[in-house]
């Protein structure tokens, strides 16, 4: 397949497919005529690449996937490399969550100390028009 069907079928731009190639994670293979030619299999790479980077992963922490897929393995996440790289980002998530657990603690006892600090009544300087 050229460079259009696959870019439709993965659902990027033919820029994308030629920025992976750049990259070294899409094979640069030309037909007679010229024109860059694709496969199923560079389809799976694309579609890997993807989803990977839907949920978070850099394009470079796609690679090994992208490796694993290319030594014919039938997953891109059946290989060692692979296994780490998820690994690293379940850790890289796990201190995210610890962060914002953090502020969300802040956050919430700033807002419980200015709760007490509130005149009774309301000043009515204070209020936004319709709402208390």
């Amino acid at each position: 397949m050229r460079i259009g069907e696959l870019a439709r079928r993965a659902g990027v731009s033919t820029r994308t497919l030629r920025y992976y190639e750049s990259r070294g994670l899409l094979p640069t293979r030309r037909g007679t005529n010229g024109y860059r030619v694709y496969d199923d299999g560079d389809l799976r790479l694309v579609e890997q690449i993807r989803t990977l980077q839907d949920v978070g992963f850099g394009l470079e922490e796609t690679r090994p996937f992208v490796e694993c897929l290319r030594a014919g393995h039938p997953t891109g996440d059946s290989c060692p490399a692979s296994l780490d790289v998820y690994r690293g980002k379940l850790a890289e998530l796990d201190t995210l969550i610890d962060e914002l657990r953090a502020v969300r603690h802040q956050v919430s006892a700033q807002l419980a100390r200015a709760e007490l600090d509130l005149p009774d009544p309301p000043d009515p300087l204070c209020q936004t028009k319709g709402r208390p």
